[in-house]
């Protein structure tokens, strides 16, 4: 049986802070810039509210319609309720959506792709064939048909029904990567050793995977987070009254032209906000693919 020593190595090349992944990652601007504009993103949307002397609901009764001052910085909606209180409102709910996705869908790739590749036989065919059909079944018009039972369940169950359509194309990566570390000596001497699969995943197959998982979900906050806009910008996701940048957009999509505010603003949040996740992604895959280049 393999002892802790055994296990030490493998987790040293995946959190060692000098050398492997991680000190590229800290020693990447890329990340560093992305990291600090979503640490910002997010300050501002949790700090923001409090600050700001307009609530997301409350209608100016003199300001219908009205743009951008100092009394409303990102000027009105057609019945009066402050924008930049909103768009605050919108980009909460939208990373919240975003940073429970992308996680779940990642946890659940990891389970599963972790199952296949080490159980093998029968197991294998069968969690491979669910991915597989999985893969070809149409996301968006199964979110559609289970639009209603979204509405009534709120963001968690938004959040859930996005992960569970991210996973699949990661179980497939982490089960190969897991089928390549079996045949290693360290994971064939604890499956010998008659340990069981979980124990064997747990000490052996993603602490060698964790660069690459939190690559994915890094990745997939930004995935999850426009997948919530597109929803709620079609009605099938966030539903009004609840607030998030797709009901922004879906609102000022129309009046684009005449008051720009409406749409620009919700729009710019969105933007930057994928482009933070996506900087951080970015920096975590390239780092992974350094480190392959020179093993």
């Amino acid at each position: 049986m393999t002892t802790t020593n055994d296990v030490r190595p493998l987790l040293a090349s995946v959190i060692r802070p000098s050398g492997g992944v991680w000190s590229r990652v800290l020693t990447s601007r890329q990340a560093w810039v992305g990291a600090t504009m979503l640490l910002t993103l997010a300050l501002w949307a949790l700090v923001g509210p409090a600050l700001h002397p307009w609530d997301a609901t409350y209608v100016d009764l003199a300001a219908f319609g009205q743009g951008p001052s100092t009394r409303h910085w990102f000027g009105t909606n057609d019945i009066g309720q402050d924008v930049y209180a909103q768009v605050l409102v919108g980009l909460r709910k939208s990373l919240l959506v975003g940073l429970v996705a992308a996680p779940v869908a990642t946890g659940l790739a990891a389970v599963v792709g972790a199952v296949a590749g080490l159980a093998g036989g029968w197991v294998d065919r069968a969690l491979m064939a669910a991915v597989d059909l999985m893969l070809v079944i149409p996301a968006f018009y199964l979110l559609v048909l289970c639009s209603p039972v979204l509405a009534r369940a709120g963001w968690p169950a938004l959040a859930l029904a996005i992960a569970a359509l991210m996973w699949m194309v990661m179980a497939r990566v982490v089960r190969g990567q897991t089928r390549s570390l079996r045949e290693r000596g360290f994971v064939r001497a604890a499956c010998f050793s008659g340990a069981p699969l979980w124990w064997v995943a747990v000490r052996h197959v993603w602490p060698n995977l964790a660069s690459l998982l939190v690559a994915d979900v890094t990745v997939g906050v930004g995935t999850a987070v426009l997948m919530e806009a597109t929803m709620s910008y079609f009605g099938i996701g966030v539903r009004v009254p609840d607030v998030s940048l797709g009901t922004l957009l879906a609102a000022g999509g129309p009046a684009a032209a005449t008051r720009p505010w409406l749409f620009f603003f919700p729009a710019l949040a969105l933007v930057v906000a994928v482009c933070a996740v996506s900087l951080v992604g970015d920096a975590v895959r390239d780092a992974i693919d350094a480190g392959g280049a020179r093993g």
